[in-house]
């Protein structure tokens, strides 16, 4: 059953695939001509996904099969997403800047990166990918932490008070300018504070992008808007009162063109049952009435985390979280803990009802998975306190201090009622993904967010629930995002290239939300959550050539010549063929 990515309706058919790119689709094509045939009956082809949102800019190199993603039929990904980027910074600052906020390995970032980077523009990083054995394709934004840091120095770009002079302004503009020259998306720009810098120099600052002021980020998105690319936004996640102020600079206000704006992200988050449907609202006034052209990144799932001890990003979003996670030595963050001045600012901000949040704060709704005392697996913080006849904060911190990062837990942050999270996916201006795949290892697993939107589909059909078609769901995840983005993806027809998926439906099931731990081999075996669904995805091929079988990565893919490429932006594939051509030499699935 073929699936075009265009939303058309499915249909039966075979499909040849000659030198990378689809030649035929017909009801029937001689398999004796071809060179080799997958049997795919009774399953679903369809174009491969689109992933708007990663923080693989550091994995790429250390393993740039980017297999979670791959054995789930993502084909195209994105870089440099929430203003971090390694196009122009050094490798110390690069390091500094990604690790702690996006929950990946310091102590194997650097000398990666020290090894690996060769590069110092954004053409020379752009340049850099047709050397790398790529799984998927990949395309990316310039990020503003990443140019802030590059054109200020990173000391001032986190100092409060400083702004750019008009040079390093004018700099900047042109290095936006040369980002999107060289095929790149757009640019990527944060105001949120509880993304912080690891490393030792400037430990617990947050990123370079936060501390611009508007007019500076004003007129970064000028260039994009003249240029027609996408601004990626991270608004204050928290207190989400400059959300306004995104959605302006993208309205086609005073005979000005509008600009695409990818904002992060929409939710029905459990702290704030209102927020998502406020958000929906103003942004489609934003669209309809002021000529606007935003889109909300949303995850199709249940938005879960996984923490151990405090080693979370939601424990950023007040200052005693912040304080505690500043600490990285363990005997240090528990001797913190322990006094009672510490505990009683953690507990004033923790049970505040004034200070924004998003996190829920609710230890009746978390559950913990492991820990050394196998007595507490299983059960609320809450429960143990009450048995305990503790205070549930009081309760938490000692847990802490006694288990550091052996006591994990489990919460659900966001997206937990089913029929809200389909009036979320349905909004035309959400756009299915914001996965972080390749970031916070050891907290999030929706690396096969494609999968759960097929399967919310599938079910919705089943159940005589109103939502979406299949097709619908394929081209959400594929075309319309392809398109939107301006690049040349996401679309299942002839003369197209032959990214694309296959998917078992038969097993669209309970299995896509079962979690693993996995270890990174390339960053010294660490753990990493995942979710696999082998059985869900027969083959996935990229550029023509088959790179998952059965679930699993094939051996080659990301050591020998790379399958995927670097997707430049606004720009169409070359390939022109016949609505059909011969399928001789040609393989079909």
């Amino acid at each position: 059953m073929v699936y075009d990515g265009k939303g058309a309706a499915p249909r039966r058919a075979d499909v040849a695939i000659r030198d990378g790119v689809v030649r035929a689709i017909e009801p029937h094509i001689d398999g004796s001509l071809a060179a080799s045939v997958e049997d795919v009956s009774n399953r679903w082809v369809m174009p491969g996904f689109v992933d708007v949102h990663t923080h693989y800019d550091a994995e790429v190199e250390a393993a740039p099969a980017l297999g979670e993603s791959l054995r789930h039929g993502v084909t195209t990904v994105l870089f440099g997403s929430c203003s971090l980027g390694t196009a122009l910074s050094s490798p110390e600052d690069i390091a500094d800047m990604f690790t702690r906020v996006e929950g990946i390995p310091y102590e194997h970032v650097l000398p990666l990166f020290s090894r690996v980077k060769q590069w110092s523009d954004v053409g020379g990083y752009r340049a850099h990918f047709d050397r790398v054995p790529l799984g998927p394709n990949v395309s990316a934004f310039i990020g503003h932490s990443d140019l802030r840091a590059y054109v200020m120095g990173l000391e001032r770009s986190v100092t409060e008070g400083e702004r750019p002079s008009s040079a390093e302004l004018a700099t900047m503009k042109r290095l936006v300018e040369d980002a999107m020259d060289a095929g790149l998306i757009g640019l990527s720009i944060n105001t949120n504070r509880w993304d912080k810098l690891g490393g030792t120099r400037f430990r617990s600052k947050p990123l370079p992008s936060t501390f611009a002021r508007w007019d500076e980020l004003r007129a970064l998105a000028s260039v994009v808007r003249d240029r027609r690319g996408v601004l990626q936004g991270i608004p204050n996640i928290s207190a989400k009162y400059d959300t306004l102020l995104f959605l302006a600079e993208s309205a086609a206000l005073g005979g000005r063109p509008p600009l695409k704006l990818s904002m992060v992200s929409l939710a029905d988050i459990r702290s704030n049952r209102l927020v998502y449907r406020a958000i929906s609202a103003i942004t489609r006034l934003c669209n309809r009435a002021l000529g606007g052209d935003v889109r909300w990144q949303g995850l199709p799932m249940k938005f879960d985390l996984f923490v151990d001890g405090l080693d979370a990003p939601i424990f950023e979003e007040f200052s005693a979280g912040t304080a505690a996670l500043h600490l990285v030595e363990a005997s240090e963050r528990r001797r913190l803990l322990g006094t009672e001045k510490y505990r009683g600012w953690f507990r004033r901000q923790w049970t505040s009802m004034v200070v924004p949040r998003v996190y829920h704060r609710d230890f009746g709704a978390t559950r913990i998975v492991s820990c050394p005392d196998q007595t507490l697996v299983g059960r609320t913080f809450r429960d143990v306190a009450r048995e305990r006849k503790r205070d549930e904060v009081e309760l938490f911190l000692d847990l802490c201090i006694e288990h550091g990062d052996k006591l994990r837990w489990y919460t659900t942050v966001a997206n937990d009622r089913p029929e809200h999270l389909r009036n979320i996916m349905a909004n035309p201006d959400v756009q299915p993904g914001f996965s972080d795949a390749g970031a916070h290892l050891r907290n999030m697993a929706f690396y096969n967010f494609g999968l759960c939107l097929l399967k919310m589909a599938r079910d919705a059909e089943r159940e005589g629930v109103a939502f979406m078609s299949i097709e619908r769901a394929v081209q959400r995840l594929s075309g319309e995002i392809a398109e939107w983005l301006g690049l040349d993806a996401g679309t299942l027809s002839v003369g197209a290239r032959a990214d694309l998926v296959v998917v078992d439906p038969a097993h669209l099931d309970d299995s896509l939300l079962a979690t693993h731990e996995v270890a990174i081999a390339e960053f010294g075996g660490y753990e990493r959550m995942v979710r696999r669904n082998d059985a869900a995805v027969p083959l996935v091929m990229v550029n023509g050539r088959p790179a998952v079988r059965a679930g699993q990565v094939l051996a080659e893919v990301g050591r020998e010549r790379g399958f995927g490429r670097f997707l430049r932006a606004n720009e169409r594939s070359s390939a022109a063929v016949s609505d059909r051509e011969p399928a001789s030499a040609a393989s079909h699935p």
